[in-house]
């Protein structure tokens, strides 16, 4: 059956228009948390008096780009933050964290996770895993620690206080669930981490890893306390449109470290060509509310299709969000895999590629990744992915229109039907 079939098959609209009923008033929430974010975007655009003269590009040293400096203070007004270094030269998220942590941590300080385990592509720049001589922070004399969360998924703030040691320089809070079965963590439970820590040691510097985060709330973890927050333009910030590129937010002296970090002490933020880029970082800004909003209406419909044929999923269709991934337990590394094949079938882009396994850069595990996106990798566009590992969770997030979301999770779950499997 083709797509086109299917969304016209009168069982599957009943079906459909029997969940869209259930999920009107989570759909009426998050257009409310849009039209905020949309008004708190479009001040920071006016406050700063954008102009088509920000959208010239630079080259070479990049001095005086007005654009870009404009772009990075519109961030940090966005973000309730003092400064911000907003780059294409970021590669990701991953390397918008290595500019935090190797901009604050020396030797001798130590890192605290106090979320668990950070994600499993920061384990080689932290130290834990990956080869000798490339430079993790333990070979820098940075030492780390982390505190696993209690059984609910929270933090365990009893642990948290015996760890902090004189030599603890930065607590690291990671929002998003990454890889593992728990709630991710909402701007006011990070705050209640950031005052936690900060009676016991004031000087502590509090970074958040915000990738997925960034508007499915009225605020930011900067506004709740947090000294710096970081992400990838290829998530939700860049709506879509960002070609590449991160971003660091928080205080002046932490983001110009980072900054340092990315170029050169002696250089910081005054250099960096935009090389053509500010005109899709602006313009991807300020439609991210909306194309955020967009993906987590498409991410509770998901969950309450999949829970419709009896899977269990995580967050749940009827509860709040604070990032844009939908877990969904799969059970088998069948199921797992041909939901992320079905997911990249429905995809604009390399529908006709089939995803397989592989032993992804980065990863401890076999990952499986369907990513049919116009810019590569970008998570804000409708992906899905999952480690080849029990209990075979995959990941969904993004979806640049909700239309195009529910079209592609009607179509995975069909061809999960037709095959079987659920």
């Amino acid at each position: 059956m083709s797509l086109l079939q299917l969304l016209n098959d009168p069982l599957w609209r009943s079906l459909t228009a029997g969940i869209e009923e259930k999920l009107s008033h989570q759909f009426r929430r998050i257009d409310e948390i849009v039209l905020h974010n949309q008004a708190k975007v479009l001040q920071a655009f006016q406050d700063e008096q954008v102009a088509d003269f920000h959208f010239a590009s630079s080259t070479g040293y990049g001095h005086n780009d007005a654009g870009r400096e404009a772009l990075e203070r519109v961030y940090a007004r966005v973000f309730g933050a003092e400064a911000a270094l907003v780059r294409p030269h970021i590669v990701s998220g991953t390397h918008a964290i290595s500019l935090a942590l190797y901009g604050v941590l020396r030797p001798g300080d130590e890192l605290l996770y106090i979320t668990g385990k950070p994600y499993d592509t920061l384990e080689e720049v932290i130290g834990v895993r990956g080869e000798a001589g490339e430079g993790s922070l333990r070979e820098f004399g940075v030492s780390f620690d982390s505190v696993p969360l209690n059984g609910d998924g929270k933090v365990d703030f009893e642990s948290v206080a015996a760890k902090i040691k004189p030599n603890t320089k930065m607590i690291g809070i990671q929002r998003s669930a990454g890889y593992s079965w728990r709630s991710s963590f909402t701007v006011d439970e990070i705050g209640e981490m950031v005052r936690f820590v900060k009676a016991i040691k004031p000087d502590v510097v509090v970074y958040v890893d915000n990738c997925y985060g960034e508007f499915t709330e009225r605020t930011e973890p900067t506004d709740a306390g947090a000294d710096l927050v970081v992400g990838s333009l290829i998530k939700n910030p860049g709506g879509g449109l960002a070609h590449s590129g991160g971003y660091v937010v928080g205080r002046t002296d932490l983001v110009h470290r980072a900054a340092c970090r990315l170029t050169a002490p002696g250089i910081g933020a005054e250099q960096g060509a935009m090389l053509g880029t500010n005109r899709t970082l602006f313009q991807g800004f300020f439609l991210a509310p909306n194309v955020v909003g967009e993906a987590i209406k498409g991410a509770v419909f998901a969950a309450a299709v999949f829970e419709h044929f009896g899977l269990d999923t995580h967050p749940g269709s009827q509860a709040r969000r604070t990032d844009i991934i939908q877990a969904v337990r799969l059970g088998s590394r069948e199921r797992l895999i041909s939901f992320c094949q079905s997911i990249q079938s429905a995809a604009p882009v390399d529908s006709h590629v089939k995803p397989e396994p592989w032993a992804m850069p980065g990863y401890a595990d076999e990952v499986i990744m369907a990513a049919g996106a116009f810019i590569q990798g970008s998570s804000i566009e409708l992906s899905a992915d999952g480690p080849v590992r029990e209990p075979f969770i995959g990941y969904m997030q993004g979806g640049l229109t909700y239309a195009h979301t529910k079209a592609a999770i009607l179509s995975a779950v069909a061809s999960l039907k037709q095959r079987g499997l659920i």
